[in-house]
C-alpha cells in the first residue's frame, strides 16, 4: 500500500527498531546464484557462493542471517575474524567458514577448534598454524587430523595478501607442514565497480592477470590451489570473467549494489541481477511540537525554520546508526512521503520537519531507510547523499537497536 507502512513489531522501550527480511535475504542468494550459473555454461560444477557476514552479516545480524543463509543454501560464509566466526558456528552453523582477513598469534588453536578456515596472508603463519594442527591431532589421537586453509594472493591492493614473488617461499614451507592442507586460493579486487576509459586502464583486469600468473607458479610447483575465488559484489554483477569457482556477495547479499563508476552502469547491473533490499531502519514519532518561523531548531541551531513548522522527534540518534552527517541532508518516510531530518542529529533522537506530512502525529512510524510498504528509500541512496558507501551505512547500526526477523 502506499500508505504509511504498519508494522506488527510491538515492545516496550524506545521506539527504535529493524526488521530483517529473511526471505529477502534467500531471494538474492538465488538470484545470485544463478545469475553466476547460467544455463549455457560449460562447468563439471556450478559455482559455489559464499556468504559474507562479517560486521554482524552488515549490521543484519550474524547468526540470524548465517542459520537463514546456509538454510537457502549457502555452501560457504566468510568472516572477519575468529570471534565472528565461532559465533557463527555456536548458532549451529555447519557450512565451512572462510576468516577472510587471517588471524592474530594466539587465535589459531581457537581456529582449529571450531573447524574454521583461515585465510593465510604472510608465509610466517603456516608454522603457527601447523602447531595449533599438530596439537589437536595429539589431543585427539588422529594422526591424520589436518587444518584447512586458503591462502591469499595480494594481486595489487597492497593490503592484505602474500605478493605473487613469495609462492615459492611458500610451497617450501607448506611442505613442511604435515598438518595443513590448502583447500582454497583467492585474491581480493581493489576497483571492480570502476570501468575506467582504456587509456587510464582497468585495474581488475591487471589484478586478474597477476592472480592467475601466481596460480600458474603453484601449478608448477605442484600445488593444488584448490577453490579458487576472485569475485567480490561488484565483480559478481558486472565480471563474468571473474567468476571463477566461487564468488563472494557482500553487500549485494543484503539488497544492493554498490556504486559504479561510470553510473551507467548502475542500471545495466540492476536489470541483470535484480535485488531486494532486505533491512527496514524504523523509529517513532515521540513529540511533535509547533515551532515559529525564525527559530532554531536543535544543538547549535543549525536549523532555522523559514516558515512556521511542525518538528517531529524520533527516539533514534546516531548512537542508533542514524548517521550524525544525515543532519540538515537526509530524509525519512513519514505516511509514504519524504520528511526532511533537520538541524544537527543528536545521540538518542533526531528531529524531522513534518510540516508537509499533517497527519503524522506521536505514535506513528517513519522509515530511515529501507522498504515502508509500497515505498522504499533505499538505502544505497541514502549513502550517497552524504558521500559514502552502504556497507558502511548498514554497520552503523548499533547493538541496542533490536532487531527483528521475518520469515
Amino acid at each position: 500500500m502506499a500508505g504509511n507502512h504498519k508494522t506488527q513489531v510491538k515492545f516496550a522501550g524506545r521506539q527504535v527498531w529493524a526488521e530483517v527480511n529473511l526471505r529477502a535475504l534467500a531471494d538474492n542468494l538465488r538470484s545470485i546464484r544463478k545469475h553466476v550459473n547460467p544455463a549455457d555454461q560449460d562447468r563439471r560444477e556450478p559455482r559455489k557462493v559464499l556468504a559474507v557476514v562479517k560486521g554482524n552479516a552488515y549490521g543484519h545480524g550474524a547468526a540470524p542471517v548465517a542459520k537463514a543463509l546456509e538454510k537457502a543454501g549457502a555452501d560457504w560464509f566468510g568472516v572477519t575474524c575468529s570471534e565472528e566466526g565461532i559465533e557463527i558456528r555456536n548458532a549451529g552453523v555447519k557450512k565451512p567458514i572462510l576468516v577472510m582477513t587471517g588471524f592474530w598469534p594466539g587465535e589459531e588453536q581457537r581456529i582449529v577448534e571450531h573447524s574454521l578456515t583461515p585465510a593465510l596472508t604472510r608465509c610466517d603463519q603456516l608454522a603457527l598454524l601447523e602447531r595449533a594442527a599438530a596439537r589437536a591431532a595429539r589431543s585427539t589421537r588422529r594422526t591424520a587430523k589436518v587444518a584447512r586453509f586458503h591462502l591469499k594472493i595480494d594481486s595489487g591492493m597492497n593490503r592484505l595478501g602474500i605478493s605473487p614473488g613469495d609462492i615459492d617461499c611458500f610451497a617450501r614451507q607448506l611442505a613442511k607442514c604435515k598438518h595443513l592442507r590448502l583447500t582454497g586460493v583467492f585474491t581480493h579486487f581493489a576497483s571492480s565497480e570502476i570501468f575506467a576509459p582504456a587509456e587510464h586502464g582497468d585495474q581488475t583486469p591487471a589484478q586478474e592477470k597477476l592472480f592467475y600468473q601466481s596460480l600458474e607458479r603453484l601449478h608448477a610447483l605442484g600445488i593444488d590451489p584448490g577453490i579458487v575465488h576472485l569475485a567480490n559484489s561488484a565483480a559478481i554483477a558486472t565480471r563474468p570473467d571473474t567468476w571463477a569457482d566461487m564468488v563472494r556477495p557482500g553487500v549485494i547479499l543484503y539488497g544492493y549494489h554498490p556504486g559504479y563508476d561510470p553510473p551507467e552502469r548502475r542500471a545495466q547491473a540492476e536489470a541483470a541481477l535484480p535485488l531486494v533490499p532486505a533491512l527496514s531502519f524504523r523509529s517513532r514519532i515521540i513529540s511533535v511540537r509547533n515551532v515559529d518561523a525564525g527559530q532554531g531548531v536543535g544543538y547549535d541551531a543549525r536549523f532555522i525554520t523559514e516558515r512556521p513548522s511542525r518538528i517531529g522527534i524520533l527516539a533514534a540518534g546516531y548512537g542508533d546508526g542514524l548517521l550524525r552527517a544525515l543532519g540538515n541532508r537526509g530524509n525519512v518516510l513519514a505516511h509514504g512521503k519524504l520528511a526532511p531530518i533537520v538541524g544537527i542529529v543528536s545521540m538518542d533522537v533526531t528531529m524531522v520537519d513534518l510540516t508537509d506530512v499533517p497527519e503524522a502525529a506521536v505514535g506513528d512510524e517513519v522509515t530511515i531507510y529501507g522498504p515502508a510498504g509500497a515505498k522504499i528509500l533505499p538505502a544505497n541512496a541514502v549513502a550517497r547523499s552524504i558521500g559514502t558507501v552502504t556497507s558502511d551505512l548498514l554497520c552503523a547500526l548499533s547493538k541496542r537497536v533490536p532487531r527483528f526477523y521475518v520469515p
